[in-house]
């Protein structure tokens, strides 16, 4: 079982212990770790990319209780320093985070969140309403909703309980996720609800981010 450090560290680098290096039929190779805080593919967010050591690391995937890094080259069993690309990994943990605080408005207008996909360009989340006849809601009533809490800035919040992660902000309602949350509402940026549609009693809920700039390149603005 690899150890996810990123469910409880920031950090985008870390020295840690390569366990097997083995080829795939394309030419790259699967390199498991024995913990990593790279994130794999799933929970409707992409993984992430960087390096270990010199070979670059073109994905990661779960398989069973081990992530897989899919890298370029082989790397020898021991201990490799690794690099998170922060650009990427910042775009989809706002991605992420703002799909927490679409289900949460959701949540206070009747509506529970049922998954979601946090890929830019394909943001949406799905929501089923908790009793019938709920009214839709508007694009405009979400997005002011989950705008009003980025500008709260309000600070993550996260347990852990039996191996399960529990993650939200401020006093808003807690999900179990294993994804990549913002420290800070705030961090989000503004979010854009760009389509609201109901089809056989589901909620679909298109949305982005109003600018996807990373942090450094915003405020240089």
């Amino acid at each position: 079982m690899t150890s996810k450090l990123y469910l409880s560290n920031d950090s985008l680098s870390a020295v840690v212990t390569v366990l097997a290096s083995t080829p795939d039929e394309e030419g790259r190779f699967h390199t498991r770790l024995a913990e990593t805080l790279f994130h794999p593919q799933g929970g409707g967010q992409p993984y992430d990319i960087g390096q270990i050591g010199d070979a670059r690391v073109l994905g990661v995937f779960l398989e069973n209780d081990e992530i897989v890094h899919v890298t370029d080259r082989a790397l020898p069993a021991g201990e490799w320093a690794i690099t998170v690309d922060a650009d990427r990994r910042q775009l989809n943990t706002r991605m992420h985070s703002a799909g927490h605080l679409i289900a949460a408005v959701g949540e206070t207008l009747g509506w529970q969140a049922i998954k979601g996909n946090h890929r830019p360009g394909e943001g949406r989340v799905v929501l089923e309403p908790v009793t019938s006849g709920q009214a839709v809601p508007e694009a405009e009533l979400l997005r002011d909703g989950v705008n009003k809490w980025v500008a709260q800035a309000l600070p993550r919040q996260q347990t852990m309980t039996d191996g399960i992660r529990r993650i939200t902000w401020g006093d808003l309602p807690f999900y179990s996720c294993g994804g990549t949350h913002v420290i800070s509402t705030e961090r989000v940026g503004d979010v854009l609800i760009s389509g609201v549609k109901f089809r056989k009693g589901q909620l679909s809920v298109s949305y982005s981010l109003a600018d996807p700039r990373p942090l450094t390149d915003r405020e240089a603005d």
